[in-house]
């Protein structure tokens, strides 16, 4: 009896551990404090933010497959609340705003994707992702206990879940969600609402998990995210920064490691090197984390009036992926080689046990290693960032370059180190399009300038410009009028009168009697403004329009449903009568411009108003058009505006966004001065290009351009180490598959061009930067030849940087290390 009672235990262990073994296995992500388990397999995951509505539909296929080939396995987005309910009720989801095909797209390359729901997203996008009806809610409060915000925000996340449930695309499902984000760097504005806000938190994250995805949510910078939503790391260094999850069986996740910085009109050029980058992520997977998110891997272009205040049109072109979808190196290469390496430890990251062993002041070494197996892996850190420094780790000597992480596979072999790049550069650069430009003549149309009986909105005082244009157009005119005696007016020559205006926000063109006085903006960090301009009045009537417009709705802070821009006080100063405040004298509004309300900027809208042939330097709110044909070629699509002030550019209808040229940054140039034309908006023949000029500029300046990165670069230093592909690893034990361990330089030709031409070749000591190489005062006579003979004519090559190739008599330079640059 005893002997059958033992049998049956042992099948009932046995079925209930293959039940065990079938669960694990069932679809769905669950997760420890050692990382994310999907479908039942623990993964290392490489992130990227790409935004679908940031480029068009025909784009995201080369875009992801980019990711893919840079070693990513998951692809994040925000879901962005305003595009797709710009109306309350009514949902858009067609075109660059078609999320589903979007994610499943992700899936067919066999990748993961993080949806972040938000709905609050900042994201630099028009009011933080928010329709502007939903400030018009009663009695609404954002983002807090609140019940009118809290209904609406309920009800369309459960629209996008739905959508997501509907179309099978979570990976409970069997799609490609893995996460969903709720809320979003929710403790930037939490203490302004207090118990509120607390309470608003912790309802939102059991709200979520209550819709059931079968996925984990996650709250990016929220320590108190109620269990079981996961909370996140945003920032630079988050290997350092972040305090870890705040429940021992939550996994380390990074969702926002930025790039560079997105850019507002006035910023200087903004970057961030590929070694930084590379060193921040190594910093974070050797301390516990399993999954880093780039954000942004690829950031595009912020079409329409989609950008937040003061954004620029481009956005985060600093990223691996460039704004126009090409390859920015060596930033995606060496975070491609990185990424590689850290799967090389794979085994021991997952499932090894951590250790740390200080090797002296600013080094030490991230130890995993499975103990009885052989599976071992370790990070050798120099955190100095000036010195290089020796260590010796395990009884052998190893080289780190200042702030760098070297990774070491098999605890021994050095496969990778953040600081050393081997992968290839690259030049971005413009073209001039002979076809595009050939027949470019353009033609003009002023708007008009309203005065008290054609703006129909009447009041008092000047109305808020937000709420009066319901984010329907940037522009919202102010007129008044005043009538003045000869007595009034100075008598005296030296004294002119002055307009004075104080506006909100964000900028503001000034006209007095139909004529141009100035204008005014504000900035990024201090929207509001005072405009100042002397001005010619008149005996009898004067008119005074003002056209104040936003450059995009807030998307961040406590409270933004009480922002408010538009003009504020006006007064004159310098009549016989004194300062004459004009703040209650009654004014007549007018929401946008006529040429808005024409569409102008379509085929069928610019036929309602008389053109005529452009001048050199058009006056202020002038419109422009043009016609081109499609540049020669498949290289992307650019216009230069440098020459124009400010306003809006259209191609076929669609609109490319705003344009700033005249606002400098401390450099002296814009902050932008190419906008991104998608080849998508394009025909082959007679493109529509309108132009908005709200100041005045030279139109004949304006070019249509192609950009490549058809330059590519290589700089090795005879002591790098090999590209991580020379390396493989079977069973946890590493083996090389390259023919020999010499350093080389790799360059590739992009979409399977060709190499023509060697620019630049120096074996010795060359200087400089991809793009503007220079030979030193050590670089050997064969050099040109030797690169010419291994690659020209061919669409990849690869060059061993090895005295013997350039300098067999050794007799070059003998004491100096030797490095090979070419282009």
């Amino acid at each position: 009896m005893l002997k059958l009672g033992q049998v049956f235990l042992a099948a009932l262990l046995a079925f209930i551990s293959v039940l065990s073994a079938v669960a694990d296995k069932a679809p769905g992500v669950t997760y420890d404090a050692r990382s994310l388990i999907i479908n039942g397999s623990r993964e290392l995951l490489f992130s990227g933010s790409i935004h679908y509505p940031r480029s068009t539909p025909e784009m995201w296929g080369d875009i992801l497959h980019k990711a893919k080939k840079g070693g990513l396995n998951v692809i994040q987005t925000y879901v962005f609340w305003n595009v797709h309910e710009p109306v309350q009720g009514q949902y858009n989801f067609n075109g660059n705003y078609d999320l589903v095909k979007f994610i499943k797209m992700i899936g067919k390359l066999g990748m993961y994707a993080t949806l972040r729901v938000g709905p609050f997203i900042e994201a630099e996008w028009n009011f933080g992702g928010f329709p502007y009806w939903l400030r018009e809610v009663p009695n609404i409060t954002f983002r807090t206990d609140n019940e009118p915000f809290k209904y609406h925000m309920k009800k369309f996340t459960k629209v996008i879940i739905k959508k997501m449930k509907d179309e099978k695309l979570f990976a409970s499902q069997g799609g490609p969600i893995i996460l969903s984000q709720i809320e979003n760097e929710y403790t930037n504005v939490q203490l302004a609402y207090k118990m509120l806000g607390t309470r608003y938190i912790q309802w939102a994250g059991k709200m979520a998990v209550g819709l059931k995805t079968g996925v984990p949510w996650v709250m990016c910078m929220q320590k108190d995210a109620p269990d079981p939503v996961i909370n996140a790391c945003n920032g630079r260094n988050c290997g350092d920064t972040f305090t870890g999850p705040n429940s021992p069986n939550k996994p380390r996740l990074w969702t926002e490691n930025w790039t560079a910085q997105y850019r507002v009109f006035g910023d200087p050029p903004s970057q961030r090197s590929a070694e930084d980058l590379a060193y921040s992520v190594a910093r974070f997977f050797s301390k516990n984390g399993t999954l880093a998110n780039y954000y942004m891997y690829y950031g595009g272009t912020n079409f329409g009036r989609t950008p937040s205040s003061f954004v620029t049109t481009r956005y985060y072109d600093e990223a691996p992926i460039d704004e126009y979808g090409l390859l920015r190196e060596p930033k995606w290469g060496h975070l491609r080689d990185l990424h590689s390496a850290l799967r090389l430890c794979k085994k021991a990251l997952l499932w090894g046990t951590p250790t740390v062993q200080n090797l002296g002041e600013g080094l030490e070494a991230q130890v995993y290693e499975k103990p009885g197996t052989g599976i071992c892996a370790a990070f050798l850190s120099n955190n100095s960032t000036r010195l290089p420094r020796q260590v010796m780790f395990k009884g052998i000597e190893y080289y780190l370059p200042q702030r760098s992480i070297s990774i070491l596979v098999d605890c021994k072999t050095v496969v990778y180190n953040t600081g050393t790049v081997v992968s290839q550069h690259s030049s971005r650069k413009y073209h001039q399009s002979e076809i595009a430009n050939k027949n470019l003549r353009w033609e003009m149309w002023r708007d008009n300038i309203p005065t008290t009986s054609d703006a129909p909105i009447k009041s008092k005082s000047p109305l808020e410009l937000m709420s009066t244009t319901k984010d329907t157009t940037d522009y919202l005119w102010y007129a008044t009028s005043i009538k003045l005696y000869p007595t009034d007016l100075p008598f005296r020559k030296d004294i002119i009168p002055v307009l004075q205006v104080a506006n909100l926000g964000h900028l503001m063109h000034a006209f007095v009697n139909g004529e141009y006085i100035g204008s005014g903006h504000g900035s990024n960090i201090e929207k509001s403004f005072v405009l100042q301009k002397p001005i010619e009045l008149k005996p009898g009537l004067n008119n005074i329009s003002l056209l104040s417009a936003t450059v995009g709705l807030p998307d961040s802070g406590a409270y933004m449903e009480h922002r408010f821009a538009g003009v504020h006080k006006v007064t004159l100063k310098g009549l016989n009568t004194g300062t004459l405040d004009l703040s209650l004298n009654g004014w007549a509004h007018k929401v946008g411009l006529d040429g808005e309300k024409l569409h102008v900027y379509r085929q069928g809208g610019s036929h309602r108003v008389q053109w005529t042939k452009a001048k050199k330097h058009g006056q202020p709110l002038t419109w422009y058009k043009a016609y081109f044909d499609a540049p020669e070629g498949n290289d992307p699509v650019v216009m230069q505006l440098g020459t124009m002030s400010k306003g809006m550019a259209w191609v076929n209808g669609k609109s490319i966004g705003r344009y700033w040229s005249s606002y400098l940054s401390p450099l002296e140039r814009p902050s932008q001065d190419v906008y991104h034309v998608p080849r998508a908006f394009l025909k082959p023949t007679d493109n529509l290009l309108v132009l908005l000029e709200e100041i005045g500029g030279n139109p004949e300046g304006v070019k249509i351009l192609t950009v490549s990165r058809d330059v590519v670069c290589s700089f090795i230093h005879e002591r790098d180490p090999v590209t991580v592909k020379s390396w493989k690893t079977n069973g946890g034990l590493i083996r090389t598959v390259a023919d020999d361990m010499k350093p080389r330089a790799h360059l590739q030709c992009p979409e399977d061009k060709k190499i023509v031409k060697v620019e630049f070749a120096s074996y010795g000591n060359p200087f400089g930067a991809c793009g503007s190489y220079g030979v030193g005062n050590c670089s050997a006579a064969k050099s040109q030849k030797v690169v010419e003979q291994r690659c020209l004519g061919r669409s990849k090559c690869s060059v061993k940087v090895e005295r013997k190739n350039f300098d067999k008599a050794g007799s070059l330079c003998p004491d100096v290390l030797k490095m090979l640059a070419v282009q």
